[in-house]
Formats: structure tokens, C-alpha cells, sequence
């Protein structure tokens, strides 16, 4: 049977980010419940993952009752990462994940608009001149309109108090988009597929964070620290479940029991005296309605939930003609009839256009005399209580279906997301997924129930897995590198990774090269005979020409390749994409003195790799090794970024590493956060870090000391080695500098004062010491000349 089965949008935003179909508990069929006789809804608004209060999202959601959403302006894409290298776009699929997570734990939905996080940012100017203003504002409206909340709460103040430019900006677009989105004459394009909305209030939700205290005693206030016994935890301790899934940004939480009061300033609409929802009628009035849930909730058995399923196949055929809550009334069905419905693929990949083999099974277990049955397609079965009813389909895909996030098909600027269609935004993850159709027949009434495919192995460790289902181009070409350094006109190798996801694919592969640049050879002809198999394709390229940079842009067949990139973390579902199969290319005239280099990594980056790629010889050092091994025979050491706080050995490896620098070796260590710090002092003499940071990736770069080595040797650095720096100069930059440190450089942004703090160096013994925030790990991995020029000085012996 060929079946195609389509995902339609719901109004409702149906849940992401869980592979399989969650079967709730007795506990949480009864808080359903409870929810059935609520109709409001609340929009919490902030600008990253993690700036959401998950405390008071799981108040709202499970003693409140209401319906609860976090809009987050980003996918929090500019962070640093504590668990990985992914940067950028990458880390952004991670945190989408993340949140998900989170909010599977919290109870309340997410969505996002299409801004990309660029980076701090310490104006909400600035933020709106790189965001577009105009078009995030639509998006926020959109997800008003969609979401239809009756209050708003934003997190953060629209002043400097929110600490961040993205942050004051969610502010400011909350409180604009409670106008306009009632307002016919703005986004009138959305109107086609939604209504105009007006909210009753939006509100501030102060806080007190650090030295920053932000509520007041005339402010409204709510104790959202109550106890659910149904869930046998409160509500702190939902919260910091929920934000403990934060991994990328080492936010794990301890569990709060006990008062905790959530503070409320009024921004637009009608002021709240007593409640959030003051005004607002968020309970169902249907006296018919409200007389059979009573009876519901009395009838409610914890252990015999299939004894609520007449009634509340009642209260679905009462509330067939009427506004309510059908989404949730249907899922407490189908839990109440111990309903399972899984659409697997016999295989985890397959090739856009080709056909997945899919076995669906449905399994009705409630003990219950109330007969089911499904229809899929065109075939149907009557279920039996706790027997296990399987089918075998062939779905059709195309090039529709590929695993792509929709947010990443295009190339984009660097402030915002392309988005192809309107029905797209807000969504956390891809809405249209290759699914399966089943119209559910049960004690009368018919249900529809859409099932995403998706791959099930079991892991002999974790168990039974479930992944998401990859659909991907036929064949895939992988660079090894996101970008290229070559050293003058010397030639380069470099590799690319072929992979089929079809059977007998053949062809050819060639790059295309900035104008004068050379290949050889300049096509490679590949047979590749079984899905899945490889094939590593090497190419020489030499730069030729006037042209210094450029782009390498793979073709197979003469049409533009993609890439394969997965991103696995155990906590998180497995993410696919494919991104262009193309790299940076940059001609550079860069010495290097000394070649053998230890790196000591630290939360993750990818600056060794980059040092390799250039023709440093890098040994990655554990802290054993680093106590157990004789230094002298590296030129220079590396510590990775964050290295000082994340590793509890460093008091230990940093009488070594002074050893080192006394005896004449060179010492870099990049960047650390000033919170949390394992010592206080990282190097030879004091200094202190402070948040200080140009984020202005343009700003002025002088030099105060013009004559140091480190600008002189082996490179003479200009200020043309400062340009097209990628997202920001230096973040947590040092203060209270050690005279004995000579102070190399000196930046600001526009309109603050000059700092001096982003290198420093210092002779140490026979050797030499340096601390640098500036952001060398965004800057090498994208491929910055001046960046590389810089750091092989850092590197450098220190000069006699």
C-alpha cells in the first residue's frame, strides 16, 4: 500500500519535540482533568533560552490550570556552550531542544520567533538595527494572535536594569505587539490565517537578581512555591527539573521547597489588583458543562482511569458544537483507554524520494467493554483489550520531507532567519513531519490522531531509543572544515566525505573556486554501490590570482551539494541537518615560529582544530597528563575557553604550568567568565576579570603598546588584521591589572570608555604568560586572516 499521510496545522500548536506518544500517568490524567473546566491562557515573552521563569510557567500550567506558552525571541544561537563545540546555528538547535525538554517537565508550549541571537548586544537599539525591528514585531503579533493569550508577562524591564539588549528589546516588542496585535492595520497579511487579538494586561515580572532588586511591596504578588501532591513535588521543584535540562549553559538546578513569591508591575491594559487573570472569566460557564466534569472529578479512580471513559465520551459528544478545550479532552480519552499508537521505520535514514517501510502498531489497554477501532488508510481493525494490532505501510517522501529545520533551508543575515512561509513561524521544530493518519472509532465517537514516523533501536546501555526520522538528500558531500586558511599561494589539501543514501549512486564531484584558484584534479568520478556507504575524496587547491578570499562550493553532478551534520547528546533527541556543502577560503601571509603545541581543553571549542589546519602540531592534554607528562617539549600551551571554571583541578595543574612559563615555555589562556572561578589568580601576578566586553565587532582597535612582540613577531599586525572579526571583539575582559602585565590593546564600544584588559602578556622567568578575552574561538573557526596572524604571535617563544 503507498500512503501519504500529511501533518495539518493546528491552531492549537500541537506539542514537539517528543519522538514517541507520551502515555500520561494516573496522577496526570487527573490533572488533565482538572484543566478541562479552565479556558485561560498566558504568554510569558523573554528573548533566550533560559530567561523564561519555569517556576512560575509551572504554576500557571498545573495549579492555575491555564494555557501557557514561553515565547523566546531567540534560540539562544550567540551563547558560549559548556557541553560541546557547536557554535552558532548549531548550538541554537541544541537549546530548541533543550527548551523542549524543559517544557515537557513545566507543562507549558514554546515558540520562537525568526530572530538569530548575534550576540550581547547592550542596547535594544542595537538589537532592533541588526533583528530588523519591524519583522520581529510581526512575529511576536503572529504568536499573539495564534496563541490568543488573555495576559502577557514579560521577564525583563525595557531599561538598562534588563542587563542585555535582547533582553530590554523582548520588553519593548511585548509591549508594542499588545497594541498592534488588535489592531487591523498592522500585519494585516497574518489575517488571512488568524484574527486580531487584544490581551486584558500585559505585566513586568520583576526580580531580584543579584545586586539587581526589581520588586516592591505595592507590586502584585503570588506564592507559586504550593505543593502538588497529584505530582508529588511544588513547583520549585518542578522549576528547576525543568531548567536543570539547560545543559548547553551548565544550569543545573537545586530543587526549591517551601514560599516563593513571584513580584508583578503593570505595563499596558487593565491593572491587576488581586490575580494575574483579574477581570478575566477563564472558567468554562456552560452549566451543562461544568455539571458533568463535576461529576467527572467525583467519579475520577486513580486506579480504574477507564472508568471515566463513558463520561467523558459524554462531555466530547456535548462539547462537539461548542469553544473548549478538544485537544486536551481527546488526549485524556485516549490516555483513559490506555491507547498506544507507534509509527516506526524499519530503517533510521532514507533518501528524499525513496519510500520508508513502516510498521505501525495500536494497542487499546484499558479494561474496558467499550469497543475501538482504527482506520488508517484504507485499511481498519477492531482493537482487543491489551493485544497489540500491527500493519506494514510504504510512505512516499520528496524533497519536501528533508530533515531540514525550516529556520536553517535559506542562508540568512546575520540578524534574522529567513522564513518561507507565515504559517511557519513561531514553531519550535519543523510542523510538517512524515506521518501517519488514524481516524479512531471509540464508543461512538471518531477521533483523529496524526502520528509522526520515527526510528526505534535499543541501545544496550540506555535502553529502548527513540529518534526522530532522518530523510536526507541522496547523496550528502562533507567538508572537513567550515573554512580554509592558506598560507600565501601555498596549496592545500583538502577532504571531503561522500555519503549515499541510495543504492548504486554514481556520479561526480568537483569544487567550485574563487576566480584563479586552481584544482587538482578539478572533478573526481565516485561509484558508491550500497546505501550508506562512504567515500573520502581528496583535492588539492591552490590559490592563483588577485583574488584572496572566497568561498569553496562543492557540486555533485553540476548541482550544489549539502552537507551531513548530527548533533548527539544523550539528553536531547539526535539532530540531523544538511547544511550547503561549501567553506570560507582565505589567503593569508602568516609565519608561525615554533610548531609543537599542547592544548588543554576546557568547555569546548574549536580552536586546536583550527591550529592544526594552519600546521601546528596539537596534543590535546588531560589534567593527568598535564601533572604526569615533561612539558619542555612543547613550544607553547593552550588552555581552552572556560577552562578556569569548569575544571575543580586547576589549583592542582597551575604550579605545573608557572613551572612551565619559569622554564621558558609560552602559556595562553583564553578566556574565563569572573563568576566562579576555581582560583584567583591565573597567572604569574594578579589580575581580576570583570563582565566587561566590546560586543561592537567593528569597534576600533588601538595599539598601546605598537613596539610589543606580540604585534610584531613573527607578524607585524595592523589594524587591517581587525577586520571582519565575527560577532564581537573580547567578552569578560580584565581589571586591576599587575603592572609587571604589559597591556597590549585598547577598544570600547560606542560610547563608553576605552579598556584596556582584552591582552595581556607578561615575562615570567625565561618565558612569557598570556591572558587574551579576546573571542579567538569564534574568530579562528570562521576563518578571520587577522585573527590567525594574531595568535601565531601569541604563540611565539618569548624573543631574547
Amino acid at each position: 500500500m503507498n500512503l501519504r499521510a500529511s501533518l495539518f496545522l493546528l491552531l492549537a500548536w500541537p506539542f514537539m519535540g517528543l519522538a514517541q506518544m507520551h502515555q500520561p500517568n494516573a496522577a496526570e490524567i487527573a490533572l488533565g482533568i482538572g484543566k478541562l473546566n479552565v479556558k485561560g491562557s498566558v504568554l510569558y515573552i523573554a528573548a533566550h533560552p533560559d530567561d523564561e521563569n519555569t517556576r512560575l510557567l509551572a504554576y500557571l500550567a498545573k495549579e492555575v490550570k491555564v494555557r501557557t506558552g514561553y515565547l523566546s525571541l531567540t534560540r539562544g544561537d550567540g551563547g558560549q556552550n559548556l557541553i560541546g563545540n557547536e557554535q552558532a546555528e548549531l548550538l541554537g538547535l541544541i537549546r530548541t531542544q533543550e527548551l523542549l525538554a524543559a517544557r515537557r517537565i513545566d507543562g507549558a508550549e514554546q515558540f520562537f520567533t525568526r530572530a538569530n541571537d548575534f550576540g550581547f548586544s547592550k542596547t535594544p537599539e542595537e538589537s532592533f538595527q541588526i533583528w530588523g525591528k519591524e519583522q520581529i514585531l510581526a512575529d511576536v503579533v503572529w504568536t499573539i494572535r495564534k496563541f490568543r493569550p488573555d495576559v502577557i508577562i514579560t521577564r525583563f524591564p525595557e531599561d538598562s536594569r534588563a542587563g542585555h539588549g535582547h533582553h530590554s528589546g523582548s520588553a519593548i516588542l511585548a509591549r508594542e505587539a499588545f497594541s498592534a496585535a488588535a489592531d487591523p492595520n498592522r500585519f494585516p497579511e497574518q489575517l488571512q490565517y488568524v484574527k486580531v487579538w487584544q490581551a486584558k494586561r500585559i505585566l513586568w515580572n520583576t526580580f531580584n537578581f543579584g545586586s539587581t532588586n526589581t520588586t516592591a511591596p505595592d507590586q502584585l504578588k503570588i506564592d507559586v512555591g504550593l505543593f502538588n501532591p497529584l505530582l508529588g513535588k511544588s513547583y520549585g521543584e518542578i522549576a528547576a527539573i525543568s531548567r536543570t535540562n539547560h545543559k548547553s549553559q551548565g544550569f543545573g538546578s537545586t530543587l526549591q521547597r517551601g514560599e516563593a513569591l513571584e513580584y508583578f508591575s503593570p505595563t499596558a491594559g487593565e491593572p491587576a489588583k488581586t490575580g494575574l487573570f483579574d477581570g478575566i472569566d477563564i472558567q468554562v460557564q456552560d452549566q451543562a458543562i461544568l455539571a458533568l466534569l463535576a461529576q467527572i472529578q467525583k467519579n475520577y479512580q486513580v486506579d480504574a482511569p477507564f472508568k471515566s471513559l463513558p463520561e467523558l465520551l459524554k462531555l466530547k459528544k456535548l462539547t462537539q458544537d461548542k469553544s473548549f478545550n478538544h485537544q486536551l479532552l481527546d488526549e485524556l480519552i485516549f490516555a483513559c483507554a490506555g491507547l498506544w499508537v507507534d509509527a516506526n521505520a524499519a530503517e533510521n535514514v532514507y533518501a528524499a524520494g525513496d519510500s520508508v517501510a513502516v510498521n505501525y502498531t495500536a494497542i487499546y489497554r484499558a479494561n474496558a467493554a467499550i469497543p475501538i477501532k482504527v482506520t488508517v488508510g484504507s485499511q481498519s481493525r477492531q482493537l482487543e483489550p491489551n493485544k497489540a494490532t500491527n500493519l506494514v505501510f510504504k510512505l512516499a517522501t520528496t524533497n519536501n520531507d528533508l530533515t531540514q529545520p525550516y529556520w536553517l533551508a535559506e542562508n540568512h543575515p546575520i540578524g534574522q532567519y529567513h522564513i518561507a512561509s507565515q504559517e511557519e513561524v513561531g514553531y519550535p521544530e519543523n510542523p510538517k513531519k512524515l506521518s501517519i493518519n488514524t481516524v479512531i472509532e471509540l464508543g461512538g465517537e471518531k477521533f483523529s490522531l496524526n502520528t509522526p514516523v520515527t526510528y526505534k533501536s535499543t541501545d544496550p546501555i540506555r535502553g529502548e531509543v527513540y529518534q526522530n526520522l532522518v530523510i536526507a538528500p541522496a547523496m550528502t558531500a562533507t567538508l572537513g572544515e567550515k573554512a580554509y586558511i592558506f598560507n600565501g599561494n601555498t596549496p592545500k589539501t583538502i577532504t571531503v566525505q561522500l555519503k549515499s543514501f541510495r543504492s548504486n549512486s554514481t556520479g561526480s564531484i568537483k569544487p567550485q573556486l574563487p576566480a584563479g584558484w586552481k584544482s587538482s584534479p578539478a572533478a573526481i568520478n565516485f561509484k558508491l554501490d550500497k546505501k550508506g556507504d562512504e567515500q573520502l575524496i581528496s583535492f588539492t587547491i591552490t590559490p592563483a590570482g588577485a583574488t584572496t578570499s572566497g568561498q569553496i562550493v562543492m557540486e555533485v553532478n553540476n548541482k550544489k551539494a549539502q552537507g551531513l551534520k548530527t548533533i548527539s547528546y544523550e539528553h536531547i533527541p539526535s539532530i540531523t541537518l544538511f547544511p550547503e556543502a561549501s567553506a570560507r577560503v582565505e589567503k593569508v601571509d602568516l609565519k608561525m615560529v615554533g610548531k609543537r603545541i599542547a592544548y588543554i581543553d576546557g568547555a569546548g571549542d574549536l580552536v586546536a582544530d583550527a591550529l592544526k589546519q594552519i600546521g601546528y602540531e596539537v596534543t590535546h592534554l588531560s589534567t593527568t597528563q598535564v601533572l604526569n607528562s615533561d612539558l619542555s617539549g612543547f613550544d607553547a600551551i593552550v588552555t581552552g575557553v572556560r577552562l578556569y571554571n569548569i575544571n575543580d583541578e586547576v589549583k592542582t595543574l597551575q604550579p605545573k604550568l608557572m613551572a612551565y612559563v619559569q622554564n621558558g615555555g609560552t602559556l595562553v589562556a583564553q578566556y574565563n567568565v569572573n563568576t566562579n572561578l576555581k582560583l584567583n589568580n591565573l597567572g604569574p601576578y594578579p589580575f581580576k576579570l570583570a563582565n566587561k566586553r566590546v560586543t561592537d565587532e567593528n569597534a576600533v582597535v588601538k595599539f598601546i603598546a605598537p613596539n610589543h612582540q606580540a604585534l610584531n613577531y613573527p607578524n607585524k599586525i595592523t589594524g587591517k588584521d581587525f577586520e571582519g572579526w565575527a560577532q564581537e571583539r573580547g567578552i569578560y575582559f580584565a581589571t586591576d591589572i599587575d603592572p609587571q602585565y604589559a597591556t597590549i590593546l585598547s577598544m570600547n564600544d560606542p560610547g563608553e570608555s576605552a579598556s584596556d584588559g582584552a591582552l595581556l602578556v607578561a615575562d615570567y622567568g625565561k618565558g612569557k604568560f598570556v591572558y587574551t578575552s579576546l573571542v579567538f574561538f569564534r574568530e579562528l573557526p570562521a576563518g578571520v586572516p587577522g585573527a590567525y596572524r594574531l595568535f601565531a604571535n601569541l604563540l611565539a617563544p618569548k624573543q631574547p
